[in-house]
C-alpha cells in the first residue's frame, strides 16, 4: 500500500505573515486610539511563545504612563518604573530601543522594580519594545511578561520589533485620524453656528464668525464649545450682544 508522504510543517515565518496580516486588518477596523492599544494588548501573545502578561505604556507630556495592561496589578507594577527611575520599558523608551530580561529575580539592574514584578506577581522575564514612527517621534513601549525564565527567543524578539512598529504606525494613524475628525468636527459646528447669526442678526460670515470669536475670547470659553451651544440652543449665550465691539 502506498504511504503518503508526511506533511510538511508550515515555516514559522510563514504562520507569522499570515498572522500579521490579520493583525493589519483588524487594527485598521479599531475606532479610536483606546480600542487600538486594547487590541494590541489582546493580540499580541498570539506572537510569542510563552506571554503572559501585555503592557503597554505612552510617552504623554512630561509623564510616561500605563493605561492598558492584561492585569491591573500588572498595570501599577509597570508604571511604577516612572516613579522608581528603573525598569526595562523605562529603558527602551530612553535608551534602548529593545530590552529583554531572561530572569527579573536574578538581573541587578532594576533590584526594587525586579523583585515586586517576581514576588507579586510571578513574572521572571520580560522583553520590552519602544513604539516609535521615526527616531524623534516615541509613542511608547510595547511590554510583555512571562512567567518563565528565559522566555523569549531570538525570533520572539525579532517578531516583537515588527509587531510594535505595526502597533506604533497603527497607534499614530488612528490618534491622526481622531484628530481630523475633530477637527472636521468643529468647522462644521463653527460653520453651522456661523449661519444662524447670519441669518438671525443680518451680518455677514465675516462678522458673524468675529462675533463667535469675541465671545469665546470674553467669556474664555474654546471657540468649538461656543458654536456647539449655539447650534444647540439657537441663541447666543444670555446677555451677549453681537452688536458689541
Amino acid at each position: 500500500m502506498d504511504v503518503p508522504p508526511p506533511r510538511s510543517r508550515c515555516p514559522i515565518n510563514d504562520v507569522f505573515e499570515r498572522q500579521l496580516a490579520d493583525a493589519v486588518r483588524d487594527l485598521d477596523a479599531q475606532v479610536d486610539p483606546p480600542h487600538t492599544l486594547q487590541r494590541v494588548a489582546e493580540m499580541t501573545p498570539e506572537f510569542f511563545s510563552a506571554c503572559d502578561h501585555v503592557g503597554i505604556s505612552l510617552v504623554e507630556r512630561d509623564r510616561i504612563r500605563t493605561p492598558i495592561a492584561t492585569d491591573e496589578r500588572l498595570r501599577q507594577l509597570d508604571e511604577a518604573q516612572y516613579e522608581l527611575g528603573e525598569g526595562p520599558c523605562r529603558e527602551a523608551i530612553l535608551e534602548h530601543e529593545t530590552v529583554v530580561v531572561d530572569d527579573l529575580a536574578t538581573d541587578p539592574r532594576w533590584p526594587s522594580w525586579g523583585r515586586a514584578m517576581v514576588t507579586e506577581l510571578g513574572i521572571r522575564s520580560s522583553a520590552s519594545f519602544r513604539l516609535f514612527t521615526r527616531p524623534d517621534r516615541t509613542w511608547g513601549a510595547l511590554n510583555v511578561y512571562s512567567t518563565t525564565p528565559g522566555a523569549f527567543t531570538d525570533e520572539d524578539v525579532e517578531q516583537g520589533r515588527i509587531i510594535a512598529a505595526l502597533a506604533a504606525v497603527t497607534l499614530a494613524r488612528s490618534i491622526h485620524d481622531e484628530q481630523l475628525a475633530q477637527a472636521l468636527e468643529s468647522r462644521t459646528l463653527i460653520g453651522q453656528a456661523t449661519g444662524m447669526l447670519m441669518e438671525r442678526f443680518g451680518l455677514d460670515d465675516h462678522r458673524a464668525f468675529d462675533v463667535l470669536r469675541r465671545l469665546s475670547s470674553q467669556q474664555n470659553v474654546k471657540l468649538r464649545d461656543l458654536a456647539a451651544q449655539v447650534v444647540q440652543t439657537r441663541d447666543l449665550p444670555v446677555g451677549a450682544d453681537p452688536a458689541a465691539n
